[in-house]
């Protein structure tokens, strides 16, 4: 059984079915078809793993598969319990320095894909971010936004809100790449368990 979805970007135009949006997706980021390589129990007794990045609130995730599953890095796969159709057994929450190798090398591609699929999402970020004190904003937790670009991007909403990331772009000089920075912003919260202030990564989906 699959529940699996082509990773490739160009096979996903960013619009969602209704059917998808109700659904809990992750991300595979490192497939092991025979378990943990430390876990010495006898081949049988093991299931296939994957690490994967969970959509809504990018939490790093371990999930126990089907034995007949067949995924591979960078598919989605449904890992809502209550779905009929998902082939995950268990899932846990891991941090960061419990992912694979390969997982690693993956991660900064899938969140890149991730914000693509939900350009609208993040780019009501920039349209509805609040102070967070006195003295600090939520835009400003994105690397190389300081005070001007800040206030460029409060002032340019409150006469129309941005449409994307190229509308973005267009209006507010100096923001040369507002999704990359969000993707540097969401890497550095998956990286860094200590960070202070944590915008996109939660403990639960959204």
């Amino acid at each position: 059984m699959t529940t699996s979805e082509s990773g490739d970007p160009g096979a996903d135009d960013g619009a969602e079915t209704a059917e998808e949006a109700e659904r809990t997706y992750a991300v595979v980021l490192d497939y092991l078809p025979h378990g943990r390589p430390g876990d010495d129990r006898p081949q049988y007794k093991k299931s296939p793993l994957a690490y994967a990045l969970e959509e809504s609130s990018f939490r790093l995730l371990e999930l126990t598969l089907d034995d007949d599953t067949d995924v591979g890095i960078g598919d989605r796969i449904v890992i809502d319990p209550a779905e009929e159709r998902t082939a995950v057994q268990r899932m846990r929450d891991v941090d960061y320095d419990d992912l694979s190798n390969a997982a690693h090398s993956e991660l900064d591609y899938v969140v890149e894909e991730v914000v693509e699929r939900h350009e609208r999402r993040f780019v009501d970020f920039y349209n509805d971010a609040q102070p967070i004190t006195l003295r600090l904003h939520q835009l400003n937790l994105l690397p190389g936004i300081g005070k001007k670009l800040r206030n460029d991007v409060l002032d340019e909403r409150k006469r129309a809100p941005f449409e994307s990331f190229a509308d973005l772009e267009e209006r507010i000089a100096g923001l040369h790449d507002p999704k990359g920075v969000l993707v540097d912003r969401i890497l550095e919260e998956l990286r860094d368990e200590d960070l202070k202030y944590r915008t996109f990564v939660g403990d639960t989906a959204e």
